[in-house]
């Protein structure tokens, strides 16, 4: 999660890499406060198969999900990046160990989400998310894209393909892709290096606007001997507005609704050594309890928490926003604490009426959260959803065919 140059070379995840990444990526408490959570070595091990980020999965390969000490309390399986999200039927075993699929094999050129929560004999919960992407065929390359289609995204959702090879022609790729909206207005294109293209206007999206992705990448040359295969269309619409504003100076958080402020929520930020990045952040994910341990962004064993409750993700490299129930009240409003991240009071469990759950029932992907007057620098654009941090005409330079 933090940002510093020496921690990101060992956490180093671009957008891809950290899509993979399970919400292990968050931040924790400093202090005290971290050593009041209860013990963890009797929480349910959720084990899934194939391993989290595995690549060339084949199709018949073997997909399960097991606990131990606890029972499994719910297993959703997903493959996304297509046209719409395709639940994989499975069911869990009569003893809540064991989950697996009701059919197969799984498609080719599939990429795949597994969210599992298990819980123990004290009613605690442990929360498991993995992704994998299944095999494809020599030379083809396709491009996993977000948001999926038919979604509802706030005001600054940016189209976002990530390709599973590098392109090199890539002026013959981005005329393959054709972003549009509905009412008009203009989209542009932004190559971060040779698998990453995102598009976006100048502002922000206009609630109600309807945008159409139109994928013409069928036998297109993305490289010497390597062929598109993908020919679909994607629509997605803009719901209302919502921008937040962190001002880390007077730790609150302020949250704007359409033009009108709806809330002032107190909140902690990251403290003097690991503060939290300023600038334009996208909500890229909503985990409704996850699992954030500081060995995956540098943090060692500073701390591992296994059911963070309304977790929602800012950046590739682990900024999140989510509910804190390990920190006092007092903390709130008052000190910034974290390792980098933005979290507002909650309980454990997230059930009762709390800043951190209000925010959260309120929030889409694809609503902004802009961090000022903190210690550290301005988010990259390419570091998650980053890309409003990019002047206009800087982003249009970024096209191949400008």
């Amino acid at each position: 999660m933090k940002k510093v140059a020496r921690r990101l070379r060992r956490a180093a995840v671009g957008l891809a890499t950290a899509a993979l990444l399970v919400a292990a990526a968050a931040c924790g408490q400093s202090g005290t406060a971290l050593r009041e959570r209860p013990p963890a070595a009797d929480r349910p091990v959720i084990a899934v198969t194939p391993l989290d980020g595995a690549r060339g999965v084949r199709p018949r390969s073997p997909v399960r999900v097991t606990v131990s000490g606890g029972r499994l309390e719910r297993v959703r399986v997903v493959r996304t990046g297509d046209a719409r999200d395709r639940p994989v039927a499975g069911r869990i075993s009569g003893d809540g160990r064991r989950w697996h699929p009701l059919a197969g094999p799984f498609r080719l050129r599939g990429r795949y989400t597994v969210d599992a929560v298990a819980v123990d004999r004290h009613g605690r919960r442990t929360a498991r998310h993995t992704t994998f992407t299944t095999f494809v065929p020599r030379h083809r390359f396709i491009g996993y894209f977000r948001p999926e289609h038919r979604s509802l995204v706030g005001t600054g959702m940016i189209v976002s393909f990530e390709f599973n090879r590098p392109v090199t022609r890539r002026a013959a790729v981005e005329r393959g892709i054709r972003v549009t909206a509905r009412p008009p207005v203009a989209v542009a294109a932004h190559w971060f290096g040779g698998r990453r293209l995102d598009f976006r206007p100048r502002a922000y999206w206009r609630p109600g606007t309807e945008v159409s992705v139109r994928l013409r990448l069928r036998d297109v040359q993305g490289a010497p001997g390597v062929f598109g295969v993908q020919h679909k269309t994607v629509r997605f619409t803009v719901a209302r507005s919502q921008v937040s504003r962190l001002d880390a100076a007077a730790h609150t958080l302020t949250v704007w609704r359409d033009g009108r402020r709806a809330a002032t929520l107190p909140a902690t930020a990251g403290e003097p050594a690991s503060p939290t990045y300023n600038g334009r952040m996208v909500i890229m994910e909503r985990r409704e309890v996850t699992r954030m341990n500081g060995d995956t962004v540098g943090f060692g064993g500073e701390y591992d928490i296994e059911d963070v409750p309304h977790a929602m993700r800012l950046t590739a490299s682990g900024t999140f926003l989510h509910g804190n129930y390990w920190a006092p009240p007092s903390t709130f409003g008052v000190a910034n604490t974290s390792h980098g991240c933005i979290s507002l009071r909650d309980v454990r469990g997230g059930g009762a009426p709390t800043p951190a759950r209000w925010f959260y029932e309120s929030s889409l992907t694809g609503d902004v959260v802009e961090v000022v007057r903190s210690a550290d620098r301005t988010v990259a654009p390419d570091n998650g959803l980053g890309g409003w941090n990019m002047p206009w005409q800087q982003w249009r330079a970024g096209s191949a065919l400008r």
